[in-house]
């Protein structure tokens, strides 16, 4: 019998990433205070991708220490002239923030981590490079208009999937980093578990 596989996230890009490859899983989520997490590891200096991996740690630990099987904790952040920028509370802010953005690249880190039993026995973190072209301020409200609240889902305030990408000129990086969750090295682990078939 194979391991039962838990995903300890509610976000429903991730989920549909997992569906999408065919990967049997439950979700549970963590309870992690991730803005707590965050302002003491940024007090310690840590920077955007140490970030992503320590909060993608602490959920797959804290689930994993209760659950059997393997447990899947993911986070992302995205990294913009050297800040760290949290996901979006009004559309207002969105509009700001994509306003900061439009013409320039910024990074976004997706950390993966897999626990057993309370410890983690795996991990990969991928960054992506995106350059959002210069959209001009019509485009941007149309665009809004048509996301609204789906625009605060993501740090950037955009779904790739969706008609955020007709916001950037160019990207560097591999697809389902960008969605939140790095997934051909975790398909692999999943196939050494025999959680999929080899």
């Amino acid at each position: 019998m194979s391991l039962q596989v838990v995903l300890a996230s509610k976000s429903a890009a991730r989920r549909a990433v997992l569906d999408g490859a065919g990967v049997p899983f439950e979700c549970a989520v963590a309870g992690v205070d991730e803005e707590a997490v965050k302002v003491a590891l940024l007090a310690r200096g840590a920077d955007a991708r140490q970030v992503a991996e320590a909060l993608a740690e602490q959920k797959a630990v804290r689930i994993s220490a209760q659950r059997p099987g393997l447990v899947i904790g993911a986070d992302q952040t995205l990294e913009f002239e050297g800040g760290l920028y949290d996901k979006a509370d009004t559309v207002e802010a969105a509009r700001e923030r994509l306003r900061m953005l439009r013409g320039k690249p910024h990074q976004l880190h997706s950390a993966v981590v897999v626990a057993k039993d309370g410890a983690p026995v795996w991990r990969e973190t991928v960054s992506a490079t995106l350059v959002m072209r210069d959209f001009s301020d019509d485009f941007l409200e149309s665009y809004l208009a048509a996301e609204g609240e789906a625009a605060l889902g993501s740090v950037g305030c955009y779904r790739l999937e969706g008609p955020g990408a007709q916001l950037f000129a160019s990207i560097e990086g591999d697809y389902f980093t960008i969605l939140g969750l790095p997934l051909l090295g975790l398909l692999d682990l999943l196939r050494q578990h025999q959680v999929l078939p080899a």
